[in-house]
């Protein structure tokens, strides 16, 4: 009686183990997902809190990521710095930053320091300004294996995911 019961195990093991059938078709292709740069000008109030969010349509995929860089110069190139970037006032003794956060939906360029009151800023320091948004594409198989770009550097960026920042959009 053993036997014909570790028979059937055997036979049963084998026959469940080794169901498979054909594989299915592809799947639809989904939306096309690539590395892009866009560009913001907010105005840092104390009506807004001194911080702005912008939503993102279409919506970041997971392990997607933003670097957000400020405007430092336009004297024959365009210089960008990555966020955050700590400035000093009233000789040093005071600091405030732009910085950013992000989420799938949004994001948001803010500026914290020392300081009680930023309307005490200088004025260009909180309005006109100019930030590009880059948002980095996941592990898509393609730039997973590549060699991390120099992300301090937006012009390495914008070439390392091949982004054509020639014709920034706007957003307001």
């Amino acid at each position: 009686m053993k036997k014909i019961l570790t028979l059937f195990a055997v036979v049963g093991l084998i026959a469940f183990t080794s169901c498979e059938g054909p594989e299915g078709p592809p799947g639809p292709e989904g939306p096309p997902h690539e590395a892009e740069v866009f560009e913001v000008g907010p105005d840092f109030t104390a009506a807004n809190g001194y911080s702005v969010t912008y939503p993102l349509n279409p919506v970041m995929l997971s392990g997607d990521n933003i670097l957000v860089y400020e405007l430092v110069s336009t004297s024959g190139v365009d210089t960008w710095a990555l966020l955050p970037q700590v400035y000093y006032f009233n000789n040093g003794l005071e600091s405030a930053q732009y910085n950013y956060t992000f989420s799938y939906n949004q994001f948001k360029i803010f500026i914290k320091g020392s300081l009680s009151d930023y309307s005490q800023l200088p004025s260009s320091f909180r309005l006109g300004k100019t930030f590009r948004v880059v948002i980095i594409i996941g592990n898509d198989g393609v730039n997973a294996k590549k060699v991390k770009a120099d992300n301090l550097d937006y012009n390495a960026v914008i070439e390392k995911y091949n982004i054509d920042d020639s014709n920034v959009k706007k957003l307001n």
